[in-house]
């Protein structure tokens, strides 16, 4: 049975509203977004809406359970939940159990649905990187953690969710106070990587060569970032107005799920657009200041691994859309469809309130 103390409503507020206003608002961007290639697809224009719902609904449901539960207690379920994690991500690479979609293997298929196990290895992989660090900083056992992670990902394969795990991974082992050989050492080992991952992979090369081709000749840009950049320009600074979007309608790849953002800035504008980065930006940096306030150990490092994958996550998507990196398959959290996605980020944000609510009452 929880203690009162864990009951009590103390933490900080926005990262408590904040996370239930972005959901709310990308169920209603789902629909917007999804509705004419639902009705041309499953003709049912409320599709993906129904299903983004039902997430949503059990999504609120772990964000209340994690903000009152008390995040210390994760420490015992930390290895098994993140073993259990990795037994998925090698379920889902085996034929007849995980769902090829895009050349990817990246789905479980439960029932109608899918769910993406490389969702639930950030949050896993956070949780239990908390707990080794406070025991030990080797670099062997650090590599050994994220290296089998990344391996695995990547053979979906997933350079996007591959990249957030490894910059999260780094982060939390730079503030674990590691020695600075070790931090060397392992930016070496990942600027010597990363080519490899590119240029093994003929679909990342590709992806490589027409972002870096289109920087210098516009006509050479995918027809899918040519979508994109059509609908922010076409948004101009007011935006056409809710529910006014031309791409929307079968223009622009995954409208509902990667280039959702592209829909809101056709619709709202340069404002609109401007106004959602800076509730991200609000949303960070109050997590950031939790995580600075927090007195032990563990709870320091979780909701730093919490809101910086996140915050990555945000920043991918957004910097994606704006042709600033190459286009990759990252969900804007709490706003994309995705069930998978949306569980992990109501969960991040509500361990992150349990610790927010622990350090004020510590601090009273």
């Amino acid at each position: 049975m929880l203690k009162r103390r864990n009951l009590s409503f103390n933490g900080d507020k926005l990262l408590f509203f904040l996370p239930l206003c972005l959901s709310f608002f990308g169920l209603l961007m789902v629909f917007n977004a999804s509705s004419a290639s639902a009705l041309a697809n499953f003709n049912d224009k409320f599709y993906f809406f129904n299903k983004q719902a039902l997430f949503l609904i059990l999504g609120i449901i772990l964000f209340l359970f994690f903000c009152f539960f008390d995040y210390r207690k994760l420490k015992k379920i930390a290895f098994p939940f993140f073993m259990f994690n990795l037994l998925l991500l090698i379920i889902v690479l085996i034929p007849g159990f995980g769902r090829e979609v895009y050349g990817g293997r990246r789905w479980l298929p439960i029932g109608s649905f899918g769910f993406q196990p490389a969702e639930t290895i950030k949050l896993a992989m956070v949780i239990y990187l908390s707990s080794l660090l406070e025991k030990k900083k080797s670099m062997k056992s650090f590599l050994a953690v994220v290296g089998l992670v990344l391996l695995l990902v990547m053979l979906e394969p997933d350079l996007g969710t591959a990249g957030i795990i490894t910059t999260t991974a780094f982060f939390l082992f730079f503030l674990a106070e590691t020695p600075l050989k070790d931090i060397f050492a392992i930016i070496l080992m990942g600027l010597a990587t990363v080519p490899v991952l590119i240029f093994s992979s003929p679909y990342r090369r590709k992806r490589l060569i027409e972002f870096l081709s289109a920087s210098l000749e516009k006509e050479k840009t995918s027809y899918h970032l040519k979508q994109v950049l059509i609908a922010l320009g076409s948004g101009g600074f007011w935006g056409r107005g809710f529910g006014q979007s031309r791409q929307k309608f079968l223009f622009l790849p995954e409208a509902a799920t990667d280039s959702i953002f592209a829909v809101i800035a056709e619709e709202f504008g340069f404002l609109g657009a401007s106004f959602l980065i800076f509730i991200y930006i609000v949303m960070v940096v109050r997590g950031f200041n939790v995580s600075l306030s927090v007195g032990d150990f563990f709870g320091k490092m979780l909701s730093f691994g919490i809101i910086f994958f996140i915050g990555i996550q945000a920043v991918i998507n957004f910097s994606s859309m704006v042709s600033l990196i190459p286009l990759t398959g990252v969900p804007l959290p709490f706003i994309s469809y995705g069930g998978s996605s949306l569980l992990v980020s109501l969960t991040g944000l509500g361990i992150l309130y349990n610790v927010s609510s622990q350090s004020n009452k510590k601090t009273r």
